[in-house]
């Protein structure tokens, strides 16, 4: 897997499909990695041109002190647009991913022509939630948090959710430092009166079961954009790629045909 070497950050990116087909950019969310969107990938359309990647402090790339800033991460998926000359992407960005996604749009619009907001809101948590959770990981590192981050991903039945495993093992891998850094990010970041800026065909995805992002947070922030489209999947938590991966390919694939994009 390709390691991009910007100035000053090293991130690890994949890049597949056809050159000359139309974009789509895959954003994870935090405590996760590109490997996030393994299931959904072999249900898309063979003509996209895929680009995932782990977020700085996460999966295969570097880990700079923490805090991060959200405007370091626009910039981070930004600056990997660019680096693989990347235009006119569709962007699809769940929880800290969609966050990222909604300020790249904002900021980017010749890299951006549609979103895809997975279980994420404009504003996630309040930030005393999150400079309490950055303590706890530094005090008693990710497996002290992680049960938490479960129930809030898959709801009350986490423990027998099939794809717990995998995710909770991906969390509590990462190096700390990473996660702290981007739960600062999202602490700092509130993009109502932004996103209610943008004019672009978009997706809005959540999840019956989310804690971390309930339905009715999601739908507020779809609301901000005027001709959103919302999808409510049923039996499904924070990461309905993960879960529901089949249903999430089709609502998706039927949005990207419906804009052209396939």
């Amino acid at each position: 897997m390709p390691a991009v070497f910007l100035p000053d950050l090293r991130l690890n990116a994949e890049l597949s499909g056809p050159a000359d087909g139309p974009a789509l950019v895959l954003i994870h969310a935090l405590g996760t990695d590109l490997h996030l969107w393994d299931h959904l990938i072999p249900l898309l359309p063979p003509t996209l041109r895929l680009l995932r990647f782990d977020l700085r402090g996460h999966g295969a790339s570097d880990v700079p002190p923490a805090p991060y800033s959200m405007g370091a991460l626009i910039r981070d998926a930004e600056r990997l647009m660019d680096h693989f000359a990347l235009r006119d992407a569709v962007v699809l960005g769940v929880s800290l991913g969609g966050l990222i996604a909604q300020g790249l749009a904002v900021k980017r619009l010749d890299l951006v022509r549609g979103l895809v907001l997975s279980n994420t809101a404009a504003k996630i948590g309040r930030p005393e939630q999150w400079q309490d959770r950055i303590a706890t990981v530094r005090a008693a590192g990710l497996e002290s948090f992680a049960d938490g981050a479960m129930e809030r991903w898959f709801g009350r039945d986490w423990r027998t959710t099939p794809a717990m495993p995998a995710r909770r093992a991906r969390l509590t891998s990462m190096n700390p430092e990473g996660w702290c850094g981007c739960a600062a990010a999202i602490a700092g970041t509130d993009f109502y009166e932004t996103t209610a800026t943008l004019r672009l065909p978009t997706l809005v995805f959540a999840g019956s079961n989310d804690a971390a992002t309930p339905p009715d947070l999601v739908r507020e922030t779809a609301e901000l954009i005027p001709g959103h489209r919302f999808q409510l999947l049923r039996r499904a938590g924070h990461l309905p790629m993960v879960e529901k991966p089949a249903e999430f390919a089709a609502v998706l694939t039927a949005f990207l045909d419906g804009i052209g994009h396939t």
